[in-house]
């Protein structure tokens, strides 16, 4: 950070329009540290958090202040600034991370609260700049993240009640990466014939390979046409060619990343892979995928419950999931 850039403000100063840094996420409800204040509610949060003081970049704030076209009504604390910074290493994965992850004076739900939020923080980051030295960071950290969830059963369903409702593709990654986790804890308890930390990161990275896809197309506000469908096919097979340039293709994380999106019956993408050709692994991921796109709200529908969304997969999309792996996802919210 540039500290040149940033004043200090007392909270009652704060205005719609800046860009503010918050102290450490223990200490306020939002998924991110820094973001563009939008509305009012989020100077409301801010005031509710007995936070006394905010930093502010005050270049961000006007050249925001000067393109946002459309402030929001909605509670939208974490609007998407693109950027073209390139994240170094030793910066993806946070101090604040870190010394969460080892404090264990911490109460475990707030804790859990902390761990999934600088874990956006971590994959926002990673997908801004995914260099190979980037990767390896986020497995490191991707690891530590796995073995929080599974050091007991109250982590798990901690982790699992705190998901946040967007749909950008760090959100997502997350939120795929903790529900995967938590399956494939239930599936393969007792058993060490299974890589847990190279499982987190396939699931975690599972959708890596869409930082090749035009932000077009990843961030259209409606149905994929045809030809926009097509180009989305690809990003399986990118995010193979990405953790394979990185040299970080476990058998885990090429299962996860190239079968995610394929169907029980044959109907999925890219390889129209069927039945027992799936991979329990990539199963696991198909399930977790489609339950958090259900259950994130866009632009053009508003989030489900956990309860309808799972009501829809058993209903009408039965057909799609290994049912055996289905009935662990569906223990998970019992």
């Amino acid at each position: 950070m540039d500290n040149k850039n940033y004043e200090k403000i007392k909270i009652k100063d704060l205005k719609i329009g800046m860009y503010v840094k918050l102290p450490s996420w223990l200490s306020h409800p939002f998924l991110k540290n820094e973001f563009i204040i939008n509305n009012e509610k989020q100077i409301s949060k801010i005031i509710a958090s007995n936070i006394s003081e905010v930093e502010v970049n005050i270049d961000k704030s006007v050249h925001l202040i000067d393109n946002i076209e459309n402030i929001s009504h909605g509670d939208v604390s974490d609007v998407k600034v693109m950027s073209t910074k390139k994240w170094e290493p030793e910066k993806l994965v946070s101090e604040e991370f870190k010394n969460i992850i080892k404090d264990k004076s911490i109460a475990k739900e707030k804790k859990s609260e902390a761990v999934y939020k600088t874990s956006i923080d971590m994959m926002d980051k990673l997908l801004q700049s995914p260099t190979t030295e980037n990767i390896k960071a986020a497995k490191s950290g991707i690891a530590d993240i796995v073995d929080y969830i599974l050091s007991d059963r109250a982590t798990s369903i901690y982790m699992l009640h705190i998901t946040s409702h967007d749909f950008y593709t760090y959100t997502h990654s997350v939120n795929v990466g903790v529900l995967s986790t938590c399956v494939a804890q239930e599936l393969y308890k007792g058993s060490d014939a299974h890589d847990m930390h190279e499982l987190g990161a396939g699931f975690f990275l599972h959708d890596i390979g869409k930082t090749r896809i035009s932000p077009e197309i990843i961030n259209k506000p409606g149905r994929l046409s045809d030809d926009e469908m097509a180009k989305m096919r690809y990003h399986p097979y990118q995010g193979y060619k990405i953790l394979e340039a990185a040299n970080q293709l476990s058998e885990e994380c090429k299962t996860i990343v190239m079968q995610h999106h394929e169907r029980e019956d044959g109907t999925g993408y890219p390889l129209r892979l069927k039945g027992d050709e799936i991979h329990p692994y990539g199963r696991i991921g198909c399930i977790s995928d489609i339950f958090d796109a259900l259950t994130a709200e866009r632009s053009y529908k508003s989030a489900m419950t956990p309860f309808d969304a799972l009501n829809i997969m058993k209903g009408d999309m039965l057909h799609h999931f290994n049912k055996d792996i289905f009935t662990k996802f569906v223990l998970l919210f019992k």
